[in-house]
């Protein structure tokens, strides 16, 4: 490379620079020069390299340099420049091999760019000079010590300056001199700069730059707080590891174990030992890697050692074996609970199965039934029978995703779900798992447990469960899911098809005598301490509690009945008391229980016309119902009372309506609505009700209450009407049967189509009742009123009429 001379004459300051009305204009990319700064410059585009070669032919050694706004512009024109730049000396140019040019450029003042007068060989404007006003007030001395201050410190906190740079700094009085200095060296967008060399008042011009560098200080402060951080961190990091390999090497040579070491190294034996699937093992072996390279004392070290241990205590491949002796499966079934026919048949059809193909997976059983008939003591009593364990999780009232899933383990005390938990708790992975009140979960912002259950009760998806915690396919498909619950309805419909749902009706009379004497009453003296040398209860007595001193489907009201008369004869042998109690009849109840409960007030009900008796189904077992309807001076309203639902209501119009259209055949006048109301009231009025098995009984109660036929005391009804006289069948037969053999009824009227759900009630309700089954409401009115209606000699021949149409409408026979 070869150096270009400068000219022998150049004035030595800008005040004997001559400007003339043009200048050569260099522009310069991501750069901007400022008076009084001296800067390298690389030149190579072909107009620039023509400048500096002419330099020489100047009339004075001085150029015009302005900023590009757009460093990627090739040839700018005026628009393209910063409109103020600055006006600069050639120092020194040296030209390349390559035909390019280095130059050092030293600044003098700020010019602004007047117009362009050529564009070739390079570009020349004219320009005008722009003085700085002078500034000697005491302002802005105080903002040039404060810019003096500011930079001190960023050249301090900057080693790759030079050491000059601070006595550089103080040398400078001037405040705009010191102002173009710092901005010249300032690391700033050129956008920013080009302000800067625009701002003529120097005081405006010092706040700006203070800005930036103040920006540029905290900026450096928080760089190095940042790196002596780190310093501090692997410093001390380094310097554990040290005292901690001297330690681990005092240890050994004092034959003392190492805690934390052992403890891990133990961690790796559990690993190896526990059978772990591949994708757990890897996961294991990854965690205990992270906590060697751990302290002790983090956090991070405990959640990873908390997981870890979960990963560990989860059963993975232990098993209990399942007792297929079928008969002994039974007996034990037989010995916990009396009854459940249906349940125990299903129990021993997989254990059959299960001894056929040892692979079967686990079912997924739904028992559902009111409360007290056994559900939860089943559970626990199939466990014991199939020789697994049991752990039982009550659902009712959970309203967080996360108590099945569990949490993610980013929060801070995340634990797996309650699934995972039960698995650890039961010790292996095919125990029987009771979910109890599964139809009382409830949902919320945290998401919907009820859609959690739906891949763990799926036999299909629970081989492959996730946990969120554990973040590791857990294979549930060895699990016996038993679930629980009182109504089908609250369990939505995705979960309710995945399990095999069993329904257990609430017990008959037999039946509940039965569990008294062979259950209840034992456990209940061993619990209060006597036995059956002290106290004697007879069935009678058992009898009379379960008809006048409890009415429901299960037997817990039951149990508590008993245990209130063994607490009043505790008391008594507390008292010294030797001979023995023999508690046999109303009287000796009366003692430890008081007055009955209940009655039977079903012939005191229907003693008027306008009453008859229905059956209802509820979430607790069957009930019966009775409905009164009369008559009162009105316009022709029909009220409803008694906390009725839609469709309730709409069985009692449709009740009316057909009353009305058959009015003449029932010997009812046709204007018997023209100065009357009726109402129609179902007592128990603070119990909501709702179905359309109750529009048999109101058509009932309102043709008796229009005819003046009493209903028979001893018959009650269910069934849905149509507007054309049809019995629709119903739900929930057999909780019905129940409710109306507890409550002294004989006869019961049910829809024909309803036949056969009379084999799933118990044999011996079944021969004590009598059943009439019925299609059309003409039907129901034998059954139920003590005589049948007579018609008015109008409705008479309207009969005859309706049937001579209904033979012509008959298809005539032919034969082929």
């Amino acid at each position: 490379m070869s150096e270009k001379k400068n000219p022998p004459s150049q004035p030595r300051s800008e005040e004997e620079v001559v400007f003339g009305d043009e200048l050569p204009v260099l522009p310069i990319r991501n750069a901007v020069l400022f008076p009084g700064a001296v800067a390298p410059f690389d030149v190579g585009r072909e107009k620039s390299v023509a400048l500096v070669e002419d330099v020489d032919n100047l009339p004075g050694p001085v150029i015009a340099i302005f900023a590009q706004r757009d460093p990627s512009t090739d040839d700018p024109a005026a628009e393209d420049l910063y409109p103020v730049g600055c006006a600069a000396r050639v120092l020194k140019a040296l030209k390349h091999s390559s035909g390019n040019y280095s130059l050092i450029l030293q600044g003098l003042t700020r010019i602004r760019l007047e117009g362009v007068v050529t564009m070739s060989p390079y570009m020349k404007a004219k320009i005008r000079r722009i003085d700085e006003p002078a500034t000697e007030d005491v302002e802005a001395e105080a903002l040039a010590m404060s810019l003096r201050d500011i930079a001190k410190q960023v050249i301090q906190l900057m080693p790759e300056l030079p050491r000059e740079a601070g006595s550089l700094i103080d040398s400078i009085q001037a405040p705009g001199a010191l102002a173009d200095l710092v901005a010249a060296n300032l690391d700033a967008p050129v956008e920013e700069k080009a302000q800067l060399i625009e701002t003529v008042d120097v005081k405006e011009r010092i706040r700006k730059v203070l800005r930036l560098l103040t920006r540029q200080l905290e900026i450096l402060k928080m760089r190095e707080r940042i790196n002596s951080q780190i310093k501090e961190e692997m410093g001390k990091n380094q310097r554990e590891y040290v005292l901690r390999q001297q330690l681990k090497a005092i240890k050994e040579e004092l034959g003392e174990d190492d805690g934390d070491q052992g403890d891990l190294d133990g961690l790796e034996d559990r690993i190896a030992k526990a059978n772990l699937p591949t994708e757990a093992e890897t996961v294991a072996k990854k965690q205990l890697k992270r906590l060697r390279t751990m302290q002790v004392g983090s956090a991070e070290y405990t959640v990873v050692r908390t997981y870890l241990d979960w990963i560990l205590d989860i059963p993975w491949t232990q098993s209990t074996t399942d007792n297929l002796d079928i008969s002994a499966v039974r007996k034990v079934l037989d010995e916990d609970h009396y009854g459940l026919e249906k349940v125990k048949k299903r129990i021993l059809e997989y254990l059959a199965v299960r001894k056929l193909k040892q692979d079967k997976k686990g079912p997924i059983l739904c028992l559902l039934g009111p409360p007290g008939v056994g559900k939860t003591s089943l559970g626990r009593s199939i466990a014991r029978a199939l020789g697994r364990k049991f752990h039982r999780v009550s659902l009712g009232g959970v309203h967080d995703e996360a108590a099945i899933r569990g949490h993610r383990r980013t929060y801070v005390g995340a634990l797996p779900g309650q699934i995972i938990q039960g698995m650890k708790k039961a010790g292996t992975v095919n125990p029987v798992f009771m979910m109890d009140e599964v139809d009382k979960i409830g949902h919320d912002f945290r998401g919907d447990p009820s859609a959690a259950l739906l891949e763990v009760l799926d036999p299909e998806q629970n081989n492959t469960f996730a946990d969120h915690y554990l973040e590791i396919p857990y294979d549930l498909s060895h699990v016996m899911f038993v679930a629980t619950a009182n109504t089908a309805d609250p369990i939505p419909p995705p979960l309710r098809d995945r399990m095999e749902i069993l329904e257990i009706p609430g017990y008959t009379r037999r039946e509940k005598l039965a569990i008294a004497r062979q259950h209840l009453l034992p456990k209940q003296l061993s619990d209060h301490g006597l036995s059956q040398e002290q106290l004697e209860v007879t069935d009678r007595a058992l009898e009379e509690i379960i008809d006048r001193y409890t009415r429901e489907a299960g037997v817990r009201s039951l149990e508590r009945q008993i245990a209130s008369v063994i607490r009043g004869v505790a008391v008594k042998v507390a008292e010294g008391e030797t001979q023995k109690r023999r508690v046999d009849n109303e009287d000796d109840l009366h003692e430890f229980l008081g007055a009955p409960k209940y009655t039977s007030e079903v012939a005191e009900r229907t003693a008027d016309t306008g009453v008859a008796t229905g059956l209802a189904w509820t979430s607790v077992g069957g009930e019966i119902l009775f409905i009164e309807a009369t008559r009162m001076y009105g316009t022709g309203k029909l009220q409803l009372t008694g906390q009725l639902g839609d469709v309730m209501k709409e069985s009692a119009q449709a009740a009316l309506s057909f009353v009305r259209t058959n009015a003449l055949k029932y010997g009812i006048p046709k204007d018997f609505l023209d100065k009357s109301d009726l109402h129609i009231h179902i007592p128990a009025g603070a119990m909501p009700k709702d179905g359309p098995s109750a529009g048999v009984t109101m058509f009932t109660a309102l043709v008796s209450l229009l005819t003046g036929l009493k209903v028979r005391h001893d018959v009650a009804m269910t069934g849905e009407i149509t507007l054309r006289g049809r019995v629709l069948p119903i739900g929930g037969l057999k909780e019905k049967v129940l409710a109306a053999h507890r409550a002294g009824i004989k006869r019961i009227i049910v829809p024909e189509r309803n036949r056969a759900d009379l084999e799933e009630v118990p044999k011996e309700v079944v021969d004590e009742l009598q059943f009439f089954f019925v299609s059309r409401m003409e039907q129901v009115l034998e059954a139920a009123l003590e005589s049948m209606p007579q018609p008015t000699p109008e409705g008479t021949e309207e009969a005859r009429d309706g049937e001579k149409k209904d033979a012509e409408k008959q298809p005539t026979a032919s034969s082929n």
